[in-house]
């Protein structure tokens, strides 16, 4: 064994007096003393907030999946403004019968009815029907009718919402109607997603009580994560949909907000109700000052948890794009309100409790203790064997990051909606009547002056396959427009480079939208923001584990591990999602490549979690280094007392992604595969096995503080 290194004059020297209680402590006393009001407030919050959480899939915005301010996004307002609707957001309602033509009488009849319904609805605009050379198939069997778009782009997949049943009914014998175009995409997919994300959390949740109940012994103590977590959800849900009322919010947000108000609900529980369970036994009888020590050390790690969480997750609003900003807003809700559930309704629900929170149990839960010996023993091996464990660790977690090198991202591909969506089977018709690009139309809006000159270039451009004439805007504001057909599909990699060109070409006052163009902004605007956003993240979680642990060397170490953890992740979602590893297992087709908004938003639901686990483990490290004095029992009883609650948190968090596998859907199995690994990784390799292992070799070093720093940083303490 080293010798450990000796204490400088800059060193803080742990003593073993134990600090005053500090304010979490008193809180939670004082949340015992008021359990009736704590209990009152939760129940007015929940009524008010649940009777609005029943409409929180209905409420929320469908779209919002754009660059603001980018040019795909200015001709689409354009086009709308001036154009009669007919922008990337207008419902293309395709009509194809393989018997007669789009012309026929019974053909016309459909078509007419299709603008009847669109005039009893003010959100939507011109009825443009089938052109010939344009909209209508070379064999004249297909024909696509344009619904204009009056409304914002939610409101237009609301609308699509609402009678997309009424124009899929217009088929008759022969003649299919299909509603197409990205607001009828969005609609599909939206409700897709929305089924297979409830089904995953009903399946979810008993694998998560059997998990909770193994972990606890004690079915009073497992249910506790879970009410608190029902308490959550449904504040979340209904805070949303009061939120919607203010600024948009996408209704991903909600199904981000599940999962985290889940995960994160039970996770918290988890640290706080182990740990109230050692505290009774050490106090008997007096339950207040159990719920107080169990507040001043896991409340406190909690709390700066939280925090942690919070701000990951804040950094992802620096991207201009509404849907992803929105759902990190909506994951940071739910966690408010389990945070705060934690920090109120949890100690007083404990305190009302007392020992009762051991009731119906297994024979084994009154044996058990909150220092694991099995973990103690790991620990010890740990501490004996450090070298060959990070060695070990680090090979494992590099080699598994370096596929992350070689990672596509774009856009979803139509191939996330299910086969039987009618957006689907539309998208098919054209694509095989009227050309691999027809489903994505590019539009160019143009000063009526360089209209011929923008007509001809675009014609000429590499990719274009085919320009209309330009069509005079209606209201002589001196724009007009052209749709542009591309050679190759939308979600094609060859499309940025047709798009890139055709913009380089055209005269400086032509812009280029689109649907598949607001696409390729959005995934430049990912791409552009996603080293910022590392950058923030990094930075901001360096500085709150350096503010809760008091020494800068842990606190970088924690958030170094937590960016191999993260690049781990990652790797293996590019094995699986983009070269296709275990897609026959997963039961989907790999699009070759990972979808665009996955690095941003994973890489801070990542961090976020990694970092949550740091906290848990350094916060109890550093309590029992602050009651020792030995770096050596903080490193083996930071183990002993953390290691079982972070391995059932971690179970609970898989259990709980994976269930997300399940999903048709590719982005939430994108979601729960690859949260899911990153937290198996996480908890397995780096919580449970390398931090601890680099504890030892840091030894006293790593909780070493400048004088200077001291003086500075806040005094944060973990012992009660």
């Amino acid at each position: 064994m080293t010798p450990e290194p000796a204490l400088t004059e800059d060193e803080t020297t742990p003593g073993t007096t134990r600090p005053a209680p500090g304010a979490l402590s008193r809180w939670g006393a004082a949340m015992v003393g008021r359990a009736t009001w704590v209990f009152g407030v939760w129940v007015l919050l929940l009524v008010a907030l649940g009777a609005a959480a029943p409409s929180v899939f209905s409420s929320l915005a469908g779209a919002g999946w754009q660059a603001d301010g980018s040019e795909s996004v200015q001709v689409r307002e354009l086009a709308q403004q001036h154009f009669g609707g007919n922008s990337s957001a207008a419902v293309q309602v395709v009509v194809h019968s393989d018997n007669t033509r789009i012309d026929s009488a019974p053909v016309q009849a459909v078509v007419s009815k299709i603008a009847d319904l669109a005039a009893t609805d003010g959100r939507f605009a011109e009825v443009i029907p089938p052109q010939p050379g344009t909209s209508i198939s070379p064999d004249g069997h297909t024909g696509i009718v344009i619904i204009g778009a009056a409304a914002d782009t939610d409101d237009m997949v609301r609308a699509v919402d609402e009678h997309k049943a009424e124009l899929t009914g217009l088929s008759t014998d022969g003649i299919e109607v299909y509603p197409t175009g990205a607001s009828a995409l969005w609609s599909d997919f939206n409700k897709a997603n929305h089924d297979a994300m409830i089904k995953a959390e009903l399946f979810s949740w008993p694998v998560t009580l059997t998990i909770m109940v193994l972990a606890f012994g004690s079915l009073v103590a497992a249910g506790l994560p879970l009410l608190l977590t029902i308490a959550g959800l449904v504040a979340s849900a209904g805070g949303l949909v009061l939120l919607n009322q203010v600024t948009l919010i996408s209704v991903w947000a909600i199904n981000f907000a599940m999962m985290f108000a889940l995960a994160l609900g039970i996770d918290y529980a988890l640290f706080v109700v182990s740990r109230f369970r050692d505290s009774i036994r050490a106090h008997g009888e007096d339950i207040r000052a159990a719920v107080a020590e169990t507040m001043d050390t896991a409340g406190k790690a909690v709390l700066l948890s939280g925090i942690t969480v919070l701000v990951s997750l804040s950094a992802v609003l620096l991207v201009p794009a509404p849907a992803v900003r929105t759902m990190a807003v909506g994951i940071m809700l739910a966690v408010v309100f389990v945070l705060a559930a934690t920090l109120t309704l949890l100690p007083a629900a404990l305190g009302k409790l007392g020992g009762k929170v051991d009731a119906v149990s297994l024979p084994y839960a009154r044996r058990q203790q909150h220092r694991s010996p099995v973990f103690a023993r790991w620990g010890g091996f740990l501490h004996r064997h450090p070298w060959t464990v990070t060695v070990g660790s680090l090979a494992v977690l590099i080699a598994l990051s370096i596929p992350v090198f070689g990672l596509k991202v774009a856009m979803p591909s139509i191939s996330v909606v299910p086969e039987d969506a009618p957006v689907r089977q539309g998208y098919a018709l054209v694509a095989s009547e009227m050309g691999r690009g027809a489903p994505g139309v590019l539009q160019i809006v143009a000063p009526a002056a360089e209209a011929a000159q923008s007509a001809e270039i675009a014609a000429v451009s590499p990719g274009i396959e085919m320009v209309t004439p330009p069509m005079p805007a209606a209201d002589d504001s001196g724009y007009v427009l052209l749709q542009a057909i591309p050679s190759v599909d939308p979600s094609d990699s060859r499309m940025g480079p047709v798009v890139e060109d055709l913009r380089a070409a055209l005269p400086d006052g032509s812009l280029v939208g689109g649907a598949p163009t607001e696409n390729l902004d959005l995934q430049q605007a990912l791409n552009d923001h996603f080293p910022l956003v590392v950058t923030v993240i990094l930075v901001l979680g360096f500085l709150l584990l350096l503010v809760s642990l008091q020494a800068p060397l842990i606190a970088l170490i924690g958030t170094v591990v937590s960016l191999l953890s993260t690049a781990a992740a990652f790797g293996v979602a590019k094995l699986i999602f983009q070269d296709g590893y275990l897609s026959d297992l997963l039961g989907f087709t790999p699009q070759g490549f990972l979808d665009g908004w996955g690095p941003v938003f994973f890489f801070a639901m990542i961090f976020a979690i990694a970092m949550d686990y740091t906290v848990f483990l350094l916060a109890t490290a550093k309590e029992h280094l602050e009651r020792s004095g030995h770096p050596a029992t903080a490193q083996v009883d930071g183990m002993a007392h953390s290691g079982r609650i972070i391995f059932a948190a971690a179970a609970v968090m898989v259990a709980v992604f994976f269930t997300f596998a399940l999903a048709e859907p590719l982005p939430p199995k994108e979601m729960g595969i690859i949260l899911g690994v990153a937290v198996l990784l996480d908890a397995v390799l780096i919580r449970l096995t390398l931090l601890p292992a680099l504890l030892r070799i840091t030894g006293r070093a790593a909780w070493w503080t400048p004088a200077w720093l001291r003086r500075v940083l806040p005094s944060i303490s973990f012992s009660h």
